[in-house]
C-alpha cells in the first residue's frame, strides 16, 4: 500500500482522477491488469480521463502506469519475482485463472438449467429466428448463427445497426418470427439498445446474452442470460459467454430433436458429397 500511495501521492488530482486513484488502490491486484477500457468503465469515467490521470503522475500513458503497478500487485498477492518476463507470465496465468472463475460462475448458474431450456425452446419455435450482434459482439453472434443454421430452418443474422437492423427485424416479424437473440458484450453499443427497442416495437420478444445483470440493455430484454467476460488482457475474452451460447444451442436442439436429427444428417451428407472436411 505504501508503494502505491507513493506513486499517487504529491500530485494535484481532479475529482475524477481521485476516483481512479482510489479504485486502483482498493482493487490493486485486479486494476493493475485491466485494459484502459475496462478500468474506465468500472470507475465510471472516460478513457481520456484515465490517460490524463496517468500523464498527471508523470507516465507516458496508462500502459506505462499499469506496467509500474503490476510488480507491486504481484508482490502483494504472492511475493512473486518482479522480472519483466515473470510479470508477463503471471499476467497470462492470472487471465486464465479469471476465466476459470468465470466458468465456475456459469457452472453455478446452470445448476438449475430451467431458464436456459425455456429460452432454447422459445428460440427453436421462432421461425424465422433473428440473431443480433453489433460491433465487438459480432463474433459471438456469427458463431451462434452459423451453428443454429444446422438445427433451425431459418436463421437471420444482423450485424449492422440503424435502419439496416430495423428493416431486418421488421421483415423477420412479418415473416412470422417471434424472438430475437441479442449479444451485448462490453463496451455495450448504443446501437444494440436501439435495435432491441426496435425489435420490441416490431412485436418481437428479446433474449439477451450479456456480461451484466443490470442496466438498460437488461431492462429492455424479455429474458437475460449472463456470463462474465475475461478482462485482464488488452482485449476481452469470451470463454464463459461462448459456453453459454453453446448451452443455448443445445437447448434449441433438445427442444425439437426430430428436426435436429434430420437437419444434422442432411448437413453431414452434404459435407461428405462435397468433401468439405479433411479425412481423418
Amino acid at each position: 500500500m505504501d508503494r502505491v500511495m507513493a506513486l499517487f501521492g504529491g500530485h494535484r488530482l481532479s475529482p475524477a482522477q481521485r476516483r481512479i486513484a482510489q479504485y486502483m488502490t482498493d482493487h490493486l491486484t485486479e486494476a493493475a491488469f485491466l485494459s484502459i477500457t475496462d478500468l474506465a468503465e468500472r470507475v465510471g469515467v472516460s478513457q481520456p480521463s484515465v490517460t490524463r490521470f496517468a500523464t498527471s503522475l508523470g507516465y507516458s500513458g496508462f500502459p506505462a502506469l499499469r506496467e509500474a503497478l503490476q510488480p507491486i500487485a504481484l508482490s502483494a498477492v504472492a511475493g512473486a519475482p518482479e522480472t519483466r518476463e515473470e510479470i508477463r507470465r503471471n499476467e497470462l496465468q492470472a487471465a486464465i485463472d479469471a476465466e476459470i472463475e468465470n466458468l465456475e460462475q456459469l457452472r453455478r448458474l446452470v445448476a438449475d438449467p430451467g431458464q436456459i431450456l425455456d429460452v432454447g425452446r422459445e428460440l427453436a419455435g421462432s421461425v424465422p429466428l433473428t440473431i443480433l450482434g453489433l460491433r465487438i459482439s459480432v463474433s459471438l453472434a456469427e458463431y451462434f448463427a452459423y451453428a443454429a443454421r444446422r438445427i433451425h430452418p431459418d436463421v437471420r443474422l444482423v450485424t449492422r445497426g440503424g435502419s439496416v437492423a430495423y428493416d431486418a427485424l421488421l421483415q423477420s416479424r412479418e415473416a412470422g418470427g417471434t424472438w430475437v437473440l441479442a449479444f451485448a458484450m462490453p463496451r455495450h453499443a448504443h446501437e444494440t439498445l436501439s435495435a432491441m427497442r426496435a425489435a420490441r416495437r416490431a412485436g418481437l420478444r428479446v433474449a439477451l446474452i450479456t456480461d451484466l445483470t443490470f442496466g438498460p440493455l437488461v431492462e429492455e430484454a424479455d429474458v437475460a442470460l449472463t456470463a462474465a467476460t475475461g478482462s485482464r488482457l488488452v482485449f476481452d475474452s469470451y470463454a464463459a459467454p461462448g459456453v453459454l451460447s453453446a448451452a443455448v444451442l443445445q437447448a434449441m436442439a433438445d427442444a425439437n430433436p426430430e428436426r435436429t436429427q434430420v437437419r444434422l444428417e442432411g448437413y453431414e451428407q452434404a459435407a461428405e458429397q462435397h468433401n468439405f472436411f479433411l479425412d481423418d
